[in-house]
């Protein structure tokens, strides 16, 4: 976890703070602490008199994060914010925080390099693994159960819906002969059988067969979707008139809720969209850090009227 937590590069972190607008003395959330980036850029915006508040239902992020803050604690002295971290998802936010009370709120829904990189949590294929993929390790059912136990049309529809995979049926069938499947590796040489690499779009390498059915299996068994709309409804509320709302997505689905739940706010009064389009990393950030490649932030600013 230690080698993870160094290797860490907060995606877009600058465009985030700037979107932001972080207030020295204001209450900022942080729905997806993760290893910590972006929120301790955060608290040391914030000085003494502000406030800071985390989520995150991953216990081993937790952990690190909160390692981190007493970290940046005694760095900081008496110019630390008041800080506060929740071991919970942030579908849940509103139980712990009041209404209008917030002056931004960021969501980076991208996976961690610390998941990615322990096999045992099961996120990749790219070290062999048991199935797990849950984000909160002690709940809910396994990538494995999913895999072992649902219907060939269950896991059709959900790997054409979570993935976006056109031959999902063929996946599913795969899967459902080649069972029992028990560890990343195994189902990953399973769907390698079935279609070649897809071609890459321009400047990338070609996607490994696996890619989306791990995507949309990690999805469903963390019900992250409804997690996010969850999360994009309680915003309006949480924030006072001039907070802002900043997301970060990392493929089309989430993107898609999060561009629709913007224009929405918009359509209502609620919100004032400050991203006409979504931003995203630079060159420099690319070459750095590649998983950026994929992120895309979107940004809004709570407008005066009430909600209904």
């Amino acid at each position: 976890m230690e080698r993870s937590s160094e290797r860490h590069v907060p995606v877009l972190l600058q465009d985030a703070i700037r979107y932001l607008n972080v207030r020295a003395g204001g209450t900022y959330v942080d729905a997806t602490l993760g290893l910590g980036g972006h929120a301790t850029a955060v608290a040391r915006e914030l000085g003494g008199a502000g406030h800071f508040i985390g989520f995150d239902r991953d216990p081993d992020a937790l952990e690190l994060a909160r390692g981190r803050f007493q970290a940046l604690s005694e760095e900081l002295g008496r110019q630390m914010p008041q800080w506060v971290l929740h071991g919970e998802p942030f579908s849940v936010m509103s139980r712990y925080i009041a209404e209008g009370s917030l002056d931004g709120l960021l969501a980076d829904f991208g996976v961690s390099s610390m998941q990615l990189d322990s096999a045992h949590r099961g996120f990749s294929f790219q070290a062999d693994g048991p199935l797990d993929m849950r984000m909160d390790p002690r709940r809910g059912a396994t990538a494995e159960q999913v895999v072992n136990q649902a219907d060939e049309k269950v896991l059709a529809d959900l790997i054409y819906e979570f993935g976006e995979e056109r031959r999902s049926r063929r996946f599913a069938r795969a899967i459902v002969r080649a069972r029992p499947i028990k560890t990343t590796a195994q189902l990953a040489k399973v769907l390698s059988a079935v279609a070649p690499a897809m071609k890459p779009e321009r400047g990338r390498h070609p996607i490994h067969p696996a890619t989306r059915i791990f995507q949309a299996l990690r999805i469903y068994v963390n019900a992250e979707l409804d997690e996010i709309q969850a999360l994009l409804q309680a915003a309006p509320r949480l924030l006072k008139p001039g907070g802002r709302l900043v997301v970060i997505s990392f493929h089309s689905l989430e993107d898609r809720l999060a561009k629709d739940a913007l224009r929405e706010g918009a359509r209502q009064g609620i919100f004032e969209v400050l991203t006409r389009k979504p931003a995203t990393a630079s060159e420099e950030e690319t070459d750095r850090n590649p998983r950026a490649r994929s992120a895309k932030l979107r940004a809004a600013e709570r407008t005066e009227k009430r909600m209904e």
